[in-house]
Parts: C-alpha cells; sequence; structure tokens
C-alpha cells in the first residue's frame, strides 16, 4: 500500500508535465507563426471620422494618403536631428528597440544579416531612448555585437508616440514613396523579416 502512495503522485507529475509539454507544443505552434507574420495593416492613426487612434482594418476605402507613413524626428549619435522622411526614397524597413528588450536583441541578428545583403532596401533601427532606455546603453550593444545598420535615438519620444509604440520590438514596412505596407509586432525571424522586404521590392 506503502509503494502505491508513493507511486500515485509521481505518476500525476509526470502525466502533468506530459500533458503541458504537449499543449505546448500544439499551441505554440499554432499560435506562434500568427504573432510573428507580417500584418497588412497601416499604423494606428488619428481619423478625423473617428476621432481618435485606429487599430486593426481601416474602416472604408483605403487611399495612398491614408497610407502615408507619419513623420517624426529623432536623433543621429552625434545628436543631429533626423527626420524619417529623409529616409523615403527607398524601400524602408522601420523597426523600434531598446537594449533591455530580449526580443529586440534576439532579431537583430536577422535585421543585420538582411541590411548587408539587400542594397535596395533602407534599414532604419529607432531606440526608444526615453525611461529605463539610455543612450549610452543603448550604444553600447549596438558597439558590443558589432551592428552597423543606421539607429535613430528617440531622445523626445516623438517617434513612439507617433507611432503608438506600446509594445517592443515592432517593426513596419514602407515602400520607396513611403506608404506604410505593413508591419509586425514581436521579434521576427529571418523568413518574416524578409518576406515583409519582398512586400515592399519593386
Amino acid at each position: 500500500m506503502k509503494r502505491k502512495t508513493v507511486w500515485l503522485p509521481v505518476l500525476a507529475l509526470v502525466l502533468l508535465l506530459g500533458g503541458a509539454a504537449f499543449l505546448y507544443d500544439r499551441l505554440s505552434g499554432r499560435y506562434a507563426p500568427e504573432q510573428l507574420a507580417v500584418e497588412q495593416t497601416p499604423v494606428p492613426q488619428a481619423s478625423p471620422q473617428a476621432g481618435g487612434a485606429q487599430t486593426g482594418e481601416t474602416a472604408g476605402e483605403e487611399t495612398a494618403e491614408d497610407r502615408r507613413a507619419p513623420d517624426f524626428t529623432a536623433y543621429d549619435a552625434d545628436g543631429n536631428a533626423v527626420r524619417l522622411s529623409d529616409y523615403f526614397g527607398k524601400p524602408l524597413v522601420l523597426n523600434f528597440w531598446a537594449s533591455w528588450c530580449g526580443p529586440c536583441k534576439s532579431e537583430m541578428p536577422e535585421f543585420q544579416q538582411a541590411y548587408e545583403e539587400q542594397a535596395d532596401v533602407q534599414f532604419l533601427l529607432v531606440n526608444m531612448t526615453t525611461g529605463r532606455e539610455t543612450q549610452a546603453d543603448a550604444q553600447a550593444l549596438l558597439e558590443q555585437e558589432g551592428y552597423t545598420f543606421p539607429v535613430l535615438f528617440d531622445l523626445d519620444a516623438d517617434a513612439a508616440a507617433t507611432y503608438s509604440v506600446y509594445s517592443l520590438p515592432t517593426t513596419y514596412f514602407l515602400d520607396a514613396e513611403g506608404n506604410l505596407v505593413a508591419w509586425a509586432r514581436g521579434a521576427l525571424d529571418g523568413e518574416t523579416l524578409q518576406k515583409g522586404i519582398g512586400m515592399i521590392l519593386p
């Protein structure tokens, strides 16, 4: 009877762990691709009709003006003001990140590789340099890892406010005319990043 009493909790634990592993495998397989998939949804913008921010699908007929990427000002490493619109003219991958953000760091090698391989595409990684983030911390990470993609620092939180960035990392894909084509929230793998790039190339 004593042996039976000992084995019952062990068996229950094995079944519990096995069931948890099975559920994790099934659920992660079902939801992870959707979470990381590029969505063809414009950035949230103020709408005169709605009087507020839009998320999700735009109501009614969408025009080129509706898809125009909102402009913002951020700063390069030397403190010079730079506008997003300065980069219009070539397809652009726009990414928001912070050095304390684990998922941001996990996707950076993919961005570096794509930056080195995609001569026809511009990359702009905007550091959320507010609150717990500092420019020194961000630059230390970039130097330590040897990243060479272009980086701007959102010292005034203008970029974050303009794009309603509340989750990091967040990535937007813009065509050469500065129109928003797609966006994704969460760390991107190489395949998803390439999918987004393919959507903005002519």
